[in-house]
């Protein structure tokens, strides 16, 4: 076993993993050790850069915490063609939505122009982790202002059939009502998504606080029965 996972069992908390194995159902138990996220995420600022790079370089992983500290490495790397490569190899070993919502780089709001054609790219993938990674950035850095209509059309070009990709679709259409209403109404009035994605988008608009309570009211019609 590596110092790594040995210092992860360290910090293993029974009762929390308890309570995690319902909230991840695809994923192998005995791969669960039951580490809390802050204390993982604390652990990996503690690495040495050396140790960071041979962690990240040793894929695939034996256990979830293990993937999620290496999505918790990824979001502190700065050099843009470095993450991009980075995140790459490591997309395909992604198994359950917790670690694939865990990678989230603030530095790649210095480099949208650079990331869109590869969001584009990825939302072609036959990998679902791929994709619902392309719609999380989608969402997390190309609404508000830097939205553009083009980007909801390549999400609807999306042909994964997968219930983790038409969740996190359904996130970034109910957070574009949120952010740029005019727009993502449009598409919802259109009936542009097939109705499990449709109704679940207007389903977590309509619990959001960020959407107005007219605008709540206009979408509850919208629902597909």
């Amino acid at each position: 076993m590596s110092d790594i996972q040995k210092h992860l069992f360290e910090l293993q908390d029974e009762g929390y993993r308890r309570f995690t194995l319902p909230l991840i159902p695809n994923i192998d138990e005995k791969t669960l050790i039951g580490v809390r996220l802050p204390a993982i995420k604390k652990y990996g600022k503690s690495l040495t850069q050396e140790e960071r790079a041979k962690f990240l370089r040793s894929l695939p992983h034996v256990y979830h915490e293990e993937n999620i500290l290496h999505a918790f490495l990824l979001c502190d790397i700065k050099d843009f063609d470095d993450f991009i490569a980075k995140v790459d190899s490591f997309l395909p070993y992604i198994t359950n939505w917790s670690v694939c919502d865990t990678i989230c780089n603030k530095h790649l709001n210095k480099y949208k122009k650079e990331l869109l054609p590869i969001v584009y790219d990825w939302l072609k993938s036959e990998e679902v982790y791929r994709v619902r990674y392309a719609v999380k950035c989608l969402m997390n850095y190309f609404l508000g202002e830097d939205f553009e209509a083009e980007h909801i059309a390549h999400v609807e070009e999306i042909q994964l059939d997968d219930y983790y990709v038409k969740m996190m679709v359904a996130w970034y259409l109910a957070t574009g009502l949120a952010k740029n209403y005019d727009s993502f109404v449009k598409a919802i009035e259109d009936k542009r998504f097939c109705v499990f994605t449709h109704n679940k988008a207007i389903q977590k608009a309509v619990e959001s606080f960020r959407v107005s309570e007219e605008h709540k009211a206009y979408l509850k019609t919208l629902k597909i029965k």
